[in-house]
């Protein structure tokens, strides 16, 4: 009986036919062909966006910067890195929550101005990639040294200005001076950020005393600047009137100038003509020049006549014609 068995095993075996590994491998090998293909080829092109620059480097080594468009890589070989090259910003000096609240960083805005006083101040910085080869190898944390340059240009400059400054007609100027100090010093690090924009948020004084003080401050320079505004208008108003008033001063000096010069001239004309007839006949003109101011004279006075020794005077006007 186990003869039987093992018979019927080995018959069972033998019935079993052996695969064709030569076969297999014949149908195997161009499907690999074919994903090997297919896997080189999708590696092989690659697409960047307006917004984005590709950084293609082979075996570590840069290669090229390729721009928006279809690209092609050798597969395998190449690898492209994308940078983002649109503006990105962030604050210093305070965060911004979940919810979307300013919370406030103590140590980043409180600073030191010229005239020792103590000023919380928040800045938002905006930035962007300006060469994606030194933003990608050059460092290896460039926003980092981003923002402890800005930090560090931001508390150098305030440092130069007044607390009133600061906080009011200062804060341009102090913009201005942050952002081109801090280009030089990223032109140096070579981090590959350029900066777009710096603008003061918030500035405030630490303490709720120095906070009314200057608010007092402020509304006191608003007052003056409304007076001189004022004033200024007033003035505005005042000035041609005031020139009016003098054109018409000057026209009537002149009116009476010229009048003043014809009566002279036409006097001494006269006189001229006088002269003339006088240097002709010099007796005749003298008494008709006494007799003239006798007529002009004797009717605004009181003649009276006496012998000498008589003591009441009778004046003329009591006798009639």
């Amino acid at each position: 009986m186990k003869n039987n068995v093992f018979e019927t095993l080995q018959s069972m075996r033998g019935g079993i036919p052996k695969p064709d590994l030569k076969f297999s491998w014949k149908k195997i090998l161009p499907v690999l062909l074919i994903v090997l293909v297919a896997l080189a080829g999708n590696s092989s092109f690659y697409s960047v966006s307006e917004d984005e620059q590709a950084v293609v480097t082979m075996f570590g080594k840069v290669q090229r910067v390729d721009s928006a468009g279809l690209h092609f890589k050798i597969p395998f070989a190449e690898r492209v890195t994308k940078v983002d090259m649109t503006t990105h910003g962030f604050g210093l000096g305070y965060q911004v929550e979940g919810g979307g609240q300013n919370i406030d960083i103590e140590s980043d805005a409180r600073m030191i101005t010229s005239d020792f006083n103590l000023i919380n101040i928040d800045f938002y910085l905006e930035y962007k990639v300006s060469d994606p080869i030194a933003y990608l190898f050059n460092t290896n944390d460039p926003e980092m040294i981003l923002a402890n340059e800005a930090l560090s240009c931001i508390r150098a400059t305030v440092t130069d200005y007044p607390v009133d400054e600061v906080m009011t007609t200062g804060k341009g100027q102090i913009q201005s001076e942050i952002r081109e100090t801090l280009s030089k010093e990223l032109n140096e690090k070579q981090i590959g950020l350029q900066i777009v924009n710096v603008s003061v948020q918030d500035s405030e004084p630490p303490t709720a005393e120095v906070a009314r003080a200057f608010k007092a401050v402020e509304t006191a320079r608003q007052g003056k600047e409304t007076a001189i505004n004022d004033a200024n208008r007033y003035r505005n108003e005042q000035i041609p009137y005031a020139e009016a008033e003098a054109d018409r001063i000057i026209q009537e000096a002149e009116a009476e100038k010229t009048a003043r010069i014809a009566e002279a001239e036409g006097q001494a004309e006269r006189f001229e003509k006088m002269y003339e007839e006088y240097s002709k006949f010099p007796l005749i003109t003298k008494k008709r020049m006494f007799y003239e101011a006798m007529e002009d004279t004797l009717p605004d006075l009181k003649v009276i006549i006496s012998d000498g020794s008589t003591q009441t005077l009778l004046p003329l006007e009591t006798f009639g014609n």
